[in-house]
């Protein structure tokens, strides 16, 4: 009869613990939450609004901008500040990625675009005009992933469809909307009560509450 020496069994238990810890971050690719474009001069917030990706501006580097350059004249004196920028984007079958529009503000068009993570700080985004003259940039995590409420997407606390409503249980409520950002290393504790600051800031709440995004799309 075969004895497994107990050496041995201890090295299966940690190699399988190893390849656990090392695949997880690859099986749990998230693209919500909070992202700095690579120019830095805006955020967007990405969460899942009625099955599919979403991504609305939640804070600008330059306050009171307008969609200027939207051919519809009737959208071009509407806020760039929670404008929707990634559109209706769906989940790409046997991949981390989601394909649907991107809406440039800068010429007023929409592409075809898919949005990839790259680990968990990282967001990929592609686009393309009629499938060729393809370009793209990087966005950075400056906030947390936004998990789904069980009841859908309720209204961020401090939002304005929140205001007035009184909590229905005393348990916390998991929310698409506000996340406070991720600390980055090396911050300080004054660091974490600034971002407290402008968590509580925040105008935007729960993207899929925002009217482009709520109203049906087809």
């Amino acid at each position: 009869m075969l004895h497994c020496p107990r050496t041995f069994a201890r090295t299966i238990a940690f190699s399988g613990l190893f390849l656990a810890t090392v695949l997880s971050p690859a099986l749990a690719a998230d693209p919500t939450g909070d992202w700095k474009v690579a120019d830095g001069v805006a955020t967007i917030r990405v969460a899942q609004c009625n099955g599919n990706m979403w991504g609305a501006v939640s804070w600008e580097k330059t306050p009171g901008g307008k969609d200027k350059n939207n051919p519809d004249p009737a959208k071009q004196s509407r806020p760039t500040l929670g404008m929707p920028i990634l559109i209706d984007m769906k989940k790409k079958a046997g991949a981390d990625a989601w394909e649907g529009q991107v809406y440039n503000a800068k010429d007023g068009q929409l592409y075809s675009s898919t949005i990839k993570p790259v680990g968990t700080d990282q967001l990929e985004i592609q686009g393309c005009v009629l499938g060729f003259l393809c370009g793209g940039e990087t966005w950075t995590r400056v906030g947390p992933p936004i998990p789904v409420s069980a009841a859908g997407n309720p209204a961020a606390a401090g939002s304005p469809a929140a205001k007035g409503a009184a909590p229905k249980s005393a348990a916390p409520q998991k929310t698409t909307g506000a996340v406070a950002p991720a600390a980055k290393p090396g911050q300080k504790q004054a660091a974490g009560a600034q971002g407290a600051a402008n968590a509580s800031a925040d105008t935007v709440g729960d993207i899929c509450l925002l009217p482009d995004i709520a109203r049906p799309t087809h």
